[in-house]
C-alpha cells in the first residue's frame, strides 16, 4: 500500500460506522459489550452521529485510503468532558437499561484527550496510525492547547509501541 493514498479528513455524520468500528477496536467487543449491550455497534454509531457526546463526528477524525475508511481517531478538549460525556452514558443507559454510577475521570481541563484509536486490521501496520495522531495533535494544537495526553491498556503492547514512537518523533 502506498501512503500516498491516505487521506486524513475531519468525520462526517456518515462516518459513524468506521467510528464505531475504531472505538470498538480501542476499547475492545467484550467492553463494548458490557457497557452497550450486544447491539453495541448501533449505540456507537448513533453517539458518533450526535454532535454532543464524547464520540460525535465532530471529535473525530477518519483515515480514508484510496477512497475507503482505514480507521478513525477521538480526541476532544479535557475541559469538556464532563459536558461530552453526560449525554453519552444518558443515550447508553437509554439504549441498554444500565446505570453507570462514578465513573472515573480519564481526562481534566488543559488536556486535550485523545480517547480512542482505531485502524481496521487489513490497514494495519502502513503508517496510518500515526498520521491519524500527528493530526489529532495538529488540530489540537490549532485550537490553542498545549498538552496532548492519552491512556494505554498495559496489554496492548502494539499500541503502545506506536504512541511511543508518535511521541518520539513528535
Amino acid at each position: 500500500m502506498k501512503t500516498d493514498h491516505i487521506i486524513i479528513r475531519p468525520a462526517t455524520p456518515a462516518d459513524a460506522p468506521i467510528i464505531a468500528d475504531a472505538l470498538t477496536m480501542a476499547l475492545g467487543e467484550e467492553t463494548m459489550k458490557k457497557y452497550c449491550g450486544q447491539g453495541h455497534r448501533e449505540v456507537l454509531q448513533e453517539l458518533a452521529r450526535r454532535e454532543d457526546t464524547q464520540y460525535s463526528y465532530l471529535n473525530a477524525l477518519v483515515a480514508d485510503v484510496d477512497g475507503l475508511s482505514a480507521g478513525a481517531i477521538v480526541g476532544y478538549d479535557g475541559a469538556r468532558l464532563h459536558e461530552l460525556r453526560n449525554p453519552t452514558l444518558r443515550l447508553i443507559e437509554e439504549r441498554t437499561g444500565q446505570q453507570f454510577h462514578a465513573v472515573e475521570d480519564e481526562t481534566a481541563p488543559g488536556e486535550y484527550y485523545l480517547d480512542s484509536l482505531g485502524i481496521l486490521p487489513r490497514y494495519r501496520n502502513h503508517g496510518i496510525g500515526g498520521r491519524l495522531l500527528a493530526a489529532l495533535r495538529d488540530k489540537a494544537f490549532a485550537e490553542g492547547h498545549r498538552r496532548a495526553g492519552l491512556l494505554i491498556d498495559e496489554k496492548n503492547t502494539q499500541a503502545e509501541r506506536l504512541y511511543h514512537a508518535w511521541a518520539s518523533s513528535a
